[in-house]
């Protein structure tokens, strides 16, 4: 009595964990491949102000700042000459 169902049913219950597991792979690899491009952050200089260029982020935890952690913080050009917009350390 147990054979013919499970003879049934085997190849349903693969059938469902074949799909199951490439829908999981697929929105795991997808949330891997959302990242942003870096954003110039800019700091003041002796050139003036927003002189300075330093690689940063537009989403993130911890501000852009100069030497990674410590340093000053970098911002985003608003204007040619005002630099306002917070920017974020890129891969954090």
């Amino acid at each position: 009595m147990k054979t013919p169902f499970l003879k049934k049913m085997m190849p349903l219950a693969v059938f469902v964990l074949g799909i199951s597991g490439a829908v999981l792979t697929t929105s795991m690899q997808s949330d891997a491949t959302v990242a942003k491009a870096p954003v110039l952050g800019y700091i003041n200089g002796p050139d003036g102000p927003c002189s300075i260029p330093v690689d940063c982020s537009d989403t993130g935890g911890q501000f852009c700042r100069v030497n990674g952690t410590t340093g000053t913080q970098a911002f985003g050009k608003d204007s040619e000459t005002t630099c306002l917009e917070v920017l974020y350390r890129p891969g954090s």
